[in-house]
């Protein structure tokens, strides 16, 4: 199946291209950016050997669409999707933290509780609670954005301002977008049958410094969503829940003894185990979005986004 791994596009007036961990993203003219989004695979802050057919176009749709239903709460980046694969918006300079806002405590809150931890970067988790509870309110747990390679860190509010890397004015609307946006995740979550458990969003500002959204919304690579229906039964029999996210991947790597670790080795994956990922994907599209998904022709996807990026350009 054909994918899309690695892009080295030259588009007019281009001054640099990012490559980020799925995202590759191109300065046109310091005005605009052309983010194309791949079909890699990152888990454990690790880039797959092999790409995810389709995941790509999955992504960056999710992400469009979230983007317009949520955009008269808060302004965001985009102004054009040419392609399947591909968004373009203002130039942003990106806030060096990811905003991750948690209403359940899962995944890595839920290693940090199970480890003994009480405090995640900075908030207090209440005692007595098990692996998927619901938290009394939603906390903000920011992460530090590390560079491709690198692993994103845990750090607090105090953290973020004390070591200046968002003043207190910015981060006070950082905090209240973060909050608004997964109120209205939840909601549209929850229109699906779905539970919205845990999110991060990215922010940057324009040229005229205003803070928007950038990056991806509501994916499942950037967000944990549970069937809501069953959940409660679940949780009272102390059973998995059923997870629509990434999840899924990362518990197959580490049941192959895979957690990016130091000396650890990406486990052999199969055709067969690829395919099954990119209909996981697929599947999480259509439930997300309640709407069929559309496959893109991929005879040439390089020489499709190359097309449409510059017929959009002119």
């Amino acid at each position: 199946m054909n994918t899309i791994i690695d892009t080295n596009f030259n588009f007019p007036k281009q001054k640099n291209i990012y490559k980020g961990k799925v995202r590759e993203v191109y300065n046109i003219n310091d005005e605009q950016l052309v983010m194309v989004a791949t079909d890699r695979l990152s888990a454990f802050d690790v880039v797959m050997p092999k790409g995810i057919p389709y995941k790509g176009q999955i992504l960056n749709q999710i992400a469009t669409k979230m983007m317009a239903a949520t955009e008269d709460l808060v302004p965001n980046w985009l102004t054009a999707t040419p392609d399947p694969n591909v968004a373009v918006g203002h130039l942003c300079e990106p806030f060096k933290v990811e905003m991750v806002i948690r209403g359940y405590m899962s995944g890595h809150a839920a290693r940090e509780y199970k480890a003994g931890k009480r405090l995640l970067c900075g908030v207090t988790m209440p005692e007595g609670m098990k692996e998927n509870d619901k938290f009394p309110e939603p906390i903000i747990t920011p992460a530090t954005k590390a560079e491709m390679g690198d692993h994103d860190e845990d750090i607090s509010r105090e953290d973020i301002l004390k070591r200046g890397i968002v003043s207190e004015a910015d981060y006070i609307v950082l905090e209240d977008y973060t909050r608004k946006l997964f109120e209205r995740g939840s909601e549209i979550a929850a229109s699906r049958g779905l539970i919205l458990v845990d999110t991060k969003y990215e922010f940057g500002k324009t040229k005229d410094g205003k803070i928007v959204l950038i990056d991806e919304i509501h994916t499942p690579d950037s967000s944990r969503y549970f069937y809501a229906e069953g959940y409660q039964a679940r949780q009272d029999k102390a059973e998995s829940q059923k997870q629509l996210s990434k999840e899924f991947v990362r518990q197959w790597l580490i049941s192959n003894n895979f957690q990016g670790l130091e000396g650890q080795t990406v486990p052999f994956m199969s055709d067969e185990y690829i395919n099954s990922v990119s209909e996981r994907y697929i599947e999480l599209y259509e439930n997300i979005t309640g709407e069929t998904f559309v496959k893109a022709d991929v005879s040439n996807i390089q020489e499709r986004i190359e097309a449409n990026v510059l017929a959009y350009l002119k």
